[in-house]
């Protein structure tokens, strides 16, 4: 239990940086969704459903290819983070050169013939984000969890303060008095545009803020085991793309399938964007707990009792998400206010999507079969597969169900990757995991959730935020009763 302990330290230090900085950055969805309206906010959703799918190719599997060939002998020399970086480096410059030359037919393409600044900006956002990926890769796999932590947070509040200044201040100022400074910086027409620019400039001062890993360009470029960590890391291109089609496919087919016209397509976009939002909180336990889970399933393999580990990591990490869908879904009067009211007629997505992201977190952690046993290309196939249920069922249910078939899309693809991806491990990584408890702490958060739903209340029976605390109470206590003594032993090592 000590080691899962370590484990959850790691996620802790990771969950922090990245729950205080995305807390930061969540606040900006109700500054977004009180000053911009649904169709502008589906426009900045359209272009980060866009930004996933680059992300992935961008990367080119790298930084999960530099965990399993990194050196770990000689790390102030370490060839395969040289490779990587250098790989990437070249990728991302190229694909910057290239948007850059055809950004007025890419514009037009995309309906944005009169904010071409748009598509050239988010170029140079993704460009830098997937070049800074691979050294944030090696501040992690070298245990460096605080400065990572640092950079991200220090990323998140220059986003956060220009957002501020942008969209308040500027407009303000500007409003009073159009012959003041701020004409040299601001500019109306501009509108949602800032929020990219706001991001671009924080991906900068990241970018300088990893300057110091970025030596590492100098240690060399080594063409076999290059081939070696493109045979491992292209699979991982395919499973990241595949996981980018069960993410982010959805907000950008809504815009063409919903049966609407184009403005209230967007809309109902931007409806469900921000109510996805709302899910944030198990989003961020997920990205903690891959920052910390994915080196420490690699450097753990070699342990006897590794998959005795594996198996409690799993069990307690269905616990804590549990936990989050019941806080959110409970306590949902309280979350809608970080919404304009606008956006608010999208919330029966919400518990919807937090079960989804559940089942992803059950699926991160058992996909460690194929990473540990090289099958990569399995594991794509599983990905893929997954991708496909998620193709066909947009197709079908957004016409039929609206922004809600989406979210029940991502539902079953996420299940059915996490079933899948089980009896799959069974054969080739078996691991005895508590399938029946697992189980039964989702169907045990379920049921509390539809208790807060069918109980009456307001009636003079009890207040609302009273039933949801006395149902959260009664998680906590079952969760104490059945896994008290594990977590006693865990306290005291």
């Amino acid at each position: 239990m000590g080691i899962i302990r370590k484990l959850a330290s790691q996620t802790a230090i990771y969950g922090i940086s990245s729950i205080f900085g995305r807390f930061l950055n969540y606040l900006l969805v109700p500054l977004y969704t009180y000053y911009f309206s649904a169709a502008e906010y589906g426009v900045v959703s359209e272009f980060y459903a866009y930004a996933g799918f680059f992300s992935v190719l961008l990367l080119f599997g790298f930084e999960t290819g530099y965990f399993r060939f990194r050196d770990k002998a000689h790390s102030g020399k370490d060839v395969a983070y040289s490779t990587a970086l250098i790989f990437v480096v070249l990728v991302n410059v190229g694909f910057f050169l290239t948007i850059l030359l055809i950004n007025s037919k890419l514009s037009s393409a995309l309906n944005y013939a009169n904010h071409p600044e748009y598509v050239l900006c988010f170029t140079l956002i993704l460009t830098l984000d997937a070049i800074a990926s691979i050294p944030f890769a090696r501040l992690r796999a070298e245990d460096r969890a605080f400065r990572f932590a640092g950079i991200k947070v220090t990323e998140i509040i220059i986003t956060v303060l220009l957002s501020l200044f942008f969209i308040i201040y500027c407009p303000k100022v500007y409003a009073e008095n159009p012959q003041s400074w701020v004409v040299s910086v601001y500019n109306p027409a501009i509108g949602i545009g800032y929020i990219f620019i706001a991001n671009l400039i924080a991906s900068v001062f990241k970018f300088v803020l990893l300057a110091p890993q970025l030596k590492g360009l100098a240690w060399g470029f080594d063409r076999e085991l290059f081939g070696r960590m493109v045979r491992y890391s292209l699979p991982m291109v395919v499973i990241g793309f595949a996981g980018i089609i069960n993410e982010m496919l959805d907000r950008a087919l809504l815009k063409y399938l919903l049966p609407y016209d184009a403005l209230t397509n967007m809309k109902m976009l931007g409806i469900y964007s921000a109510c996805y939002k709302l899910s944030i909180l198990m989003s961020l336990f997920i990205q903690a707990f891959r920052y910390a889970a994915e080196p420490f399933f690699f450097a753990y393999s070699g342990n006897s009792d590794a998959r005795i580990v594996y198996a409690k990591v799993l069990k307690f990490f269905v616990i804590f998400c549990v936990f989050i869908f019941l806080l959110v879904t409970l306590f949902i009067d309280f979350f809608k206010y970080f919404l304009g009211d606008e956006f608010r007629a999208g919330l029966e997505v919400v518990p919807i999507l937090l079960l989804a992201n559940l089942f992803l977190g059950i699926y991160v952690n058992l996909s460690i079969w194929y990473k540990l046993t090289d099958r990569t290309l399995m594991g794509a196939f599983v990905s893929l597969s997954g991708a496909a249920l998620t193709i066909v069922l947009n197709i079908w249910w957004i016409p039929l169900l609206g922004y809600v078939g989406s979210a029940w899309a991502t539902l079953a693809c996420y299940a059915s990757m996490a079933m899948v991806s089980y009896l799959l491990g069974r054969r080739y990584y078996p691991v005895a995991y508590d399938v029946k408890r697992v189980l039964g702490y989702i169907a045990l958060g379920v049921g509390l959730y539809f208790a807060r739903v069918q109980l009456p209340v307001g009636a003079g029976w009890q207040q609302p935020w009273l039933l949801s605390i006395e149902l959260m109470a009664i998680y906590l206590l079952m969760t104490l009763l059945f896994e008290r003594r594990q977590l006693v032993v865990m306290v005291k090592r």
